[in-house]
């Protein structure tokens, strides 16, 4: 009349007398009382040994710092010269600086029909540097054009063989940023032509130059806590070249004439140390994408010439906006 009680599982009982030994603590379940436990200690243990940690190279972070100097004193020097004779000279300094820019971006990303996208970005950089020393006007909009259409070549060109097509597809991205810091480059001749542009230009060159050269001379000596195994750089070196770059800019602020005060060169160097450290860490964490997936490794001075270049090349930008949204 009465349902059956269900029989002892011999599992119950095997548990049973497991718990007696082991103190009272039952085994989880679905886990035999035989098995070997798995601890977590071995499992991170064996994550651990899977992860390469590259090493910081003292004096690749050294020589790095002193590229970005060089390159920071150039730009400035050349922005001191706002008279009419002397833009071919810096537009001529500026070409080398694209050049560099154009092999170095080509030979890290290698978007697809490199070649042909080398001689379109070259032509981009000779037509941009000539309507910045030329034109009556000092504007924005024909560098913009001359972005577009360089980018619409390239990447033509890129579609035309049938083995390409798809790469062309993937590299976009890396053509546009290649044709658009050749053109970047042509903007500080454009500043030196308006008003305060030679000013914020110097401001925002010399916050991202320091910033830039004390993060790299840091990971020289201090390269911890390491930002990620795979990429060889320091927070501290990050931070402490934020602060100094910063401040860099707020000194400037305080010396330079009118609409330039110490609070607005803070703004403006907070934003210029930001944005170069951003590139900068940006082209690292890429070419440890890289690595990691297997690509084979490019020639190393182009390597590490990529984030110093890349981060100027931005600035120059991030100058004309400040110049025209932020201080008129």
């Amino acid at each position: 009349m009465f349902p059956s009680m269900p029989q002892d599982d011999p599992w119950d009982a095997d548990a049973s007398r497991e718990i007696a030994r082991s103190g009272g603590k039952r085994p989880p379940s679905g886990v035999h009382p035989d098995d070997e436990p798995i601890h977590d200690d071995e499992l991170e243990d064996d994550e651990f040994e899977e992860i390469e940690v590259v090493p910081v190279r003292r004096q690749l972070s050294l020589a790095i710092a002193g590229f970005s100097g060089l390159l920071a004193i150039g730009l400035i020097l050349g922005a001191q010269t706002s008279a009419p004779d002397a833009r071919l000279p810096y537009a001529i300094v500026l070409f080398g600086v694209q050049a560099l820019y154009l092999i170095a971006w080509i030979m890290a990303l290698r978007p697809a029909q490199a070649a042909i996208t080398a001689g379109v970005s070259g032509v981009v950089a000779l037509i941009a540097d000539y309507l910045a020393v030329t034109r009556a006007e000092p504007e924005l909009l024909p560098l913009f054009w001359v972005l577009l259409g360089g980018f619409v070549v390239a990447f033509i060109a890129q579609l035309i063989r049938s083995d390409d097509r798809a790469r062309a597809r993937d590299s976009w991205r890396a053509t546009l940023a290649i044709v658009a810091g050749v053109v970047a480059y042509a903007i500080p001749i454009l500043l030196t032509r308006q008003e305060s542009g030679a000013q914020t230009l110097t401001m925002c060159v010399t916050a991202a130059g320091v910033a830039l050269v004390v993060a790299r001379a840091t990971d020289a000596v201090l390269p911890k806590p390491r930002i990620a195994a795979q990429v060889p750089r320091g927070a501290a070196g990050v931070v402490l070249g934020a602060m100094l770059g910063t401040l860099a800019a707020a000194a400037l602020g305080s010396v330079l004439v009118l609409p330039f005060t110490p609070a607005k060169g803070a703004v403006i160097g907070l934003i210029a140390v930001v944005a170069a450290h951003l590139v900068d860490l940006a082209v690292n964490f890429g070419q440890a994408g890289r690595r990691l997936a297997g690509d084979a490794p490019t020639f190393w001075v182009a390597r590490h010439m990529q984030g110093p270049l890349g981060a100027f090349a931005l600035i120059a930008t991030i100058a004309y906006a400040v110049t025209h949204w932020y201080l008129t």
